[in-house]
């Protein structure tokens, strides 16, 4: 990892991330604050209310979990030594869905936007569900999201569904949009 500032990303996955102690001990505090700013400023990520940090070290406990059982990916993206984004995706649970995957979050700090921190991230994720052997890959999104679901179908994902006024925030309401990447093609 570049020990200066750059402007392209540096991607880790979650073996790179605890190689190193300082960044693994920050990680849990690091991808907080990121959730919590961008839920915070109206981000569609899961909450209403911004998380606290004792539900992100929850997550990311759960999410590593599943990283060392070969049941989920992890990528964290630094610009220096500073988070800037993350993502994972984690394999279904079900057993007629464990060949496929969603990806459950994708998260990128807004002072980041535009530095194809978000791309950088997707792009390694999929990878990691290929090799990992995943078959679809899945993931759903708040149709206000423009950018986010532009950037998926650049990256080859493909609409399957939507559920009209699904998402409630307050006194607005917002479609679900599924999305999917098939790689039995």
């Amino acid at each position: 990892m570049n020990s200066g500032i750059t402007t392209e990303p540096d991607i880790l996955d979650a073996r790179e991330l605890a190689s190193d102690p300082e960044l693994e001990a920050r990680f849990a505090e690091s991808a907080h604050q990121i959730l919590a700013d961008l839920v915070g400023g109206g981000a569609a990520l899961g909450w209403v209310e911004p998380p606290s940090k004792d539900e992100v070290a929850e997550l990311v406990g759960h999410v590593m979990a599943a990283v060392q059982s070969g049941d989920g990916a992890l990528r964290a993206a630094y610009l220096g030594r500073r988070l800037v984004g993350l993502g994972y995706w984690l394999r279904y649970a079900r057993p007629t869905h464990r060949p496929h995957a969603d990806l459950e979050k994708l998260a990128v700090d807004a002072a980041a936007h535009g530095r194809g921190v978000g791309r950088a991230l997707t792009d390694s994720l999929i990878a990691d569900a290929r090799e990992a052997g995943i078959e679809v890959l899945t993931l759903d999104a708040r149709g206000d999201n423009t950018r986010a679901l532009q950037l998926y179908r650049s990256l080859g994902f493909t609409e399957y569904g939507r559920l009209p006024d699904f998402v409630a925030v307050g006194d607005h309401r917002y479609d679900k949009v599924f999305y999917m990447l098939d790689f039995r093609q």
